[in-house]
Parts: structure tokens; sequence; C-alpha cells
């Protein structure tokens, strides 16, 4: 009879260009500081979303997945089943591997909102939701429970969405948040940073970076050298990865 302890429990990070990983690292730790010798987490760097159709046959010890960057949207089709707020949002990071297939979850919203939230103030009413990808999409969710009003500020915006050459004094002045949902500032880019006029940032303004790596990014630390407030995204990983393993183990 096989004993308890013998069992395999693996969870994983599903992504492209991901040997970064926070989730890794998070989760190796949380094992070992729980005992958890039969649990282990590994990165599926896939080259494209197709190739996760046979992952899991692959793998059929795999318990629970992250989801990130570029994949959080793509990966919706390849799921039985979505949560009533991954639905929502259109987008997933979390899967939870079940009898009859999988279900996908959205622990972002979560994380971004309870670790914004100790920031906001009362004249923080709109907000400028930086990149359109997976992520600003939980951003999104969160404003709106949160009755802030928002604007997607993009390369090439759609209807409705704001360009970073619409961004002026007046635009600054009435949108006090603002969110970094872009890659731009990830090490070792550390001196990439989303083009905005930061000389039209003041007190009033706060600026949150999805980016945990480096600390402080570029985006950051031009906001902060105005008086702005500034967040990193560390916090927000971590509630998103601890939501993930309450699901997981639900």
């Amino acid at each position: 009879m096989e004993k308890k302890e013998d069992k395999q429990f693996k969870f994983g990070l599903v992504g492209k260009d991901i040997s970064y990983s926070f989730s890794r690292g998070y989760f190796a730790e949380k094992f070992k500081q729980l005992g958890l010798d039969n649990h282990s987490y590994v990165n599926f760097d896939l080259p494209n979303i197709e190739v996760f159709e046979g992952l899991l046959a692959d793998h059929p010890e795999v318990k629970g997945l992250n989801v990130t960057i570029p994949y959080k949207e793509s990966i919706i089709p390849f799921l039985t089943e979505l949560d009533s707020n991954a639905e929502k949002i259109g987008a997933v990071n979390t899967i939870k591997v079940v009898k009859n297939g999988l279900i996908g979850y959205n622990t972002d919203f979560y994380g971004f909102q309870k670790s914004i939230e100790p920031f906001l103030q009362k004249h923080h009413k709109k907000a400028l939701i930086l990149g359109t990808g997976g992520a600003s999409k939980a951003i999104a969710f969160v404003f709106e429970e949160l009755d802030i009003a928002y604007k997607f500020v993009s390369r090439l915006p759609d209807e409705n969405q704001l360009s970073y050459q619409d961004l002026d004094k007046a635009i600054l002045e009435e949108f006090t948040i603002l969110v970094n949902c872009t890659p731009l500032g990830t090490h070792p880019n550390v001196e990439q940073k989303p083009s905005i006029p930061y000389h039209y940032l003041k007190e009033e303004h706060l600026l949150f970076d999805l980016i945990y790596n480096p600390i402080k990014t570029a985006f950051l630390s031009n906001g902060e050298s105005r008086g702005a407030s500034i967040c990193n995204g560390l916090r927000m990983l971590e509630l998103q990865a601890e939501k993930a393993w309450e699901i997981w183990n639900q």
C-alpha cells in the first residue's frame, strides 16, 4: 500500500521566457517551511500556447498551475470551466486540476486590490492603466469594484483607449493613479519605463508597478522624485500566490 507521504504533488508556472519566475522560488520556500517534501514547483516554459494541450498528459502528477505572460488570455480555450470572476475579467492566472478537467481562476485581482487599498486616498478617483495585456484586465476589474474610473493607455489604442501621445498635463491632473502593466523596466532592462510625461506628476499621484524586479523601477523612481506615492508588485504577487495555494487546497 502506498504511503501517503510517498505521493508526489507537482505544481508549476505556464508562460514564455520565465526563467526569472517569482513563483518557483516562492513556492519552493513555502514547501520547505511547511515540510512538504513531496511537493514541487517547476516552470513550464512554452514556446506557444498550443503546446499546453499535451502538458498534463506528460505530467499527470500536476495538481495546479499558475499562468503568466503571455498566456493569461489564450489559455482559456483549453480549460473546462471558469470561475465567475475569471470569466468576468477574461484572463486566468491560476488553474486547478480536478477529476473532470481544468478550472481557471484569477487571483491577480485579489492581490492587486489588497496591495493598493492601503495607498488609496479620497482624491484617487480616476486611474490610467498602462498596457492592455491579461494582467491589465484584472486591474480594471478591481477599479470597477472600487468605483474608480479608469482608462487604458496603449501604443496601439482601440476606441475609448488613450495613446501615450494623448497624455498631457490636463489628463495627468485628472487621473491621479497610474498602474504599469507593461514589462518595461523589468530586470535586466532597468532603464526602460513607460513613455509618459513624468514632469507633470505631483504629490497627489499614486504610481503602482506590477513589476517586482527591480524593487524600484525607473517608472516608480521618476514618480517618487516628484513626490508621488509608489508601490511595486511584490506584495501583489505574494497575495495572489497565497490565494492560488488556497484554491489548490480547497
